[in-house]
């Protein structure tokens, strides 16, 4: 019986099909990495336009709905970086019909990588579309070096860039889940690694050190966390088996850091308004394996203090919306269009800033309201002073009426609050260039929140106000007085220079 011979493939054509499937794997991928780059861009761009955003260009690339999470964040951060030439390039060569002008952002990316990336392929149809007037923006780009008598493209993104901050990388051990020295050997198998001498949970690892894909970034064992931010919660120092409120705790990483610093015990509730957030902090927790928070989406000022509910709350950690002004480095904010040179805080800033301090001031005076909470501490990432000291400043008749005084976290450290009031020495700030990061502290201790004093039983409902009603007048959140307090303190200009 004759054998039918099987023709062996040739080893060329094994390879050159080996190569072609890398290729469409590798086109697919970036096909995809830029359309998840264009929705993280839209969010980013509308966020600035509107000084609202939901969050930060990282925050917003590393959430769990985004999957190619560093080839995402490359291509975010490389589009706003040219997005200013991309801008002139597309009006000077006109090639956009109307269905492409109703899709800037996705535009804004393929031809930032039509120009200057790797775009080679026509697979997408933005891409096919701008592919097919690659010579017209080519021809733009070359008529606007021209005219601005630059010779290169990074020749003319270097005039308006800010520089960059060298800045350490901080990371905070979960002690939840791994202790610190055990953290501390496996990241020096890679990195060089030394503790803080102040966070006692704080790692340090040079500037530019990646994570993002490290085994304990991704089960949550330590958390990508600047130094001021790992401050607040450790400056509240709840006590294991407390109850606490975190205000507005999204995306949550000074929430996990309270449930570590309470050993997983007690209770904390978690409130955050905003719906997309409340995602991002249930992941948050999720992946820190605390079991003893719970999350409220709801509005932390609609909370009754008096609501049984909250009795047995001990602390508050009230880190409420803010300018930012503080981390705008680290956010990758000198990125954003409103960060540009010739860019001066208008009419709509002042404005801005002037609603973030009475939204400020009044939550921290309803966190003042609750009756049984010994300690508070409020926070913000801003160096402005109207959000700061001066929200600070116009609680402290109320705090004082309620059996609050300022105390100073972190005695060593040298950076405390500007001198407008008596008893700023005890605030205290970070500095964006000393310390990288932008962040204001201050501590409420209720008078005599740690003595052992026997109740009043004589009026249960009034036993909170009895003890801690030494030579002072109590203002209950619920009476006219405070209504009347609250109204005139939000009714006046914030400070002086700002009308």
């Amino acid at each position: 019986m004759a054998r039918t011979r099987i023709a062996a493939t040739p080893p060329s054509t094994a390879a050159e099909k080996s190569e072609n499937r890398r290729r469409l794997r590798m086109e697919r991928s970036a096909l995809f990495a830029r359309r998840e780059a264009a929705k993280v861009l839209k969010l980013v761009l509308q966020g600035d336009s509107r000084r609202r955003s939901v969050g930060s260009i990282k925050s917003l690339v590393y959430s769990p709905s985004v999957r190619n999470k560093k080839g995402t964040f490359a291509l975010v951060c490389e589009t706003l970086k040219h997005l200013k030439i991309i801008k002139q390039v597309l009006n000077a060569a006109d090639v956009l019909n109307s269905k492409w002008r109703k899709q800037d952002e996705l535009v804004y990316i393929v031809t930032y990588d039509v120009l200057f990336g790797q775009v080679t392929s026509s697979t997408g149809d933005a891409e096919r579309f701008l592919l097919l007037r690659k010579k017209a923006l080519q021809a733009a780009l070359d008529r606007l070096l021209v005219k601005k008598k630059v010779k290169s493209v990074e020749e003319l993104i270097a005039r308006d860039q800010t520089p960059e901050i060298s800045t350490p990388r901080y990371v905070r051990v979960n002690t939840l889940k791994i202790d610190v020295n055990t953290a501390l050997l496996e990241l020096q198998k890679q990195y060089k690694v030394q503790k803080d001498d102040l966070v006692p949970d704080l790692l340090i690892l040079p500037p530019g050190s990646d994570l993002h894909d490290h085994p304990l970034i991704v089960n949550g064992s330590v958390f990508m966390q600047g130094k001021a931010s790992s401050m607040v919660a450790a400056a509240l120092a709840p006590k294991p088996g407390w109850e606490v409120l975190d205000a507005c705790s999204a995306p949550g990483n000074k929430t996990v850091h309270l449930a570590a610093l309470m050993g997983g015990e007690g209770k904390i509730i978690a409130c955050e308004l905003n719906e997309e957030r409340v995602k991002r902090l249930k992941e948050t927790i999720r992946l820190s394996g605390a079991s003893n928070i719970k999350v409220l989406h709801g509005d932390f000022l609609q909370l009754n203090p008096e609501d049984p509910a909250y009795s047995k709350v001990h602390a508050i950690l009230l880190d409420p919306s803010c300018s930012g002004s503080g981390t705008a480095s680290a956010r990758l904010d000198h990125l954003l269009p409103s960060s540009a040179p010739g860019h001066t805080a208008d009419f709509t800033e002042t404005e801005r800033l002037n609603k973030l301090a009475a939204f400020q001031q009044k939550a921290l005076a309803h966190a003042l309201s609750f009756p049984e909470v010994e300690r508070i501490v409020y926070s913000t990432c801003s160096v402005n002073q109207i959000e700061n000291e001066d929200v600070v400043s116009s609680v402290l008749p109320l705090a004082e009426s309620y059996g609050f005084e300022l105390e100073t976290p972190f005695p060593k450290w040298q950076r405390r609050g500007l001198p407008v009031f008596k008893g700023a020495e005890r605030l205290l700030r970070t500095d964006p260039i000393e310390d990288k990061e932008g962040f204001f502290i201050a501590l409420f201790v209720r008078k005599g929140s740690y003595q052992s004093e026997e109740p009043d039983l004589t009026n249960e409902k009034n036993t909170h106000r009895n003890r801690h009603a030494s030579k002072r007048i109590v203002v209950p959140p619920t009476t006219n007085l405070f209504k009347i307090w609250a109204h005139a303190q939000l009714s006046r200009p914030n400070c002086s220079c700002c009308g």
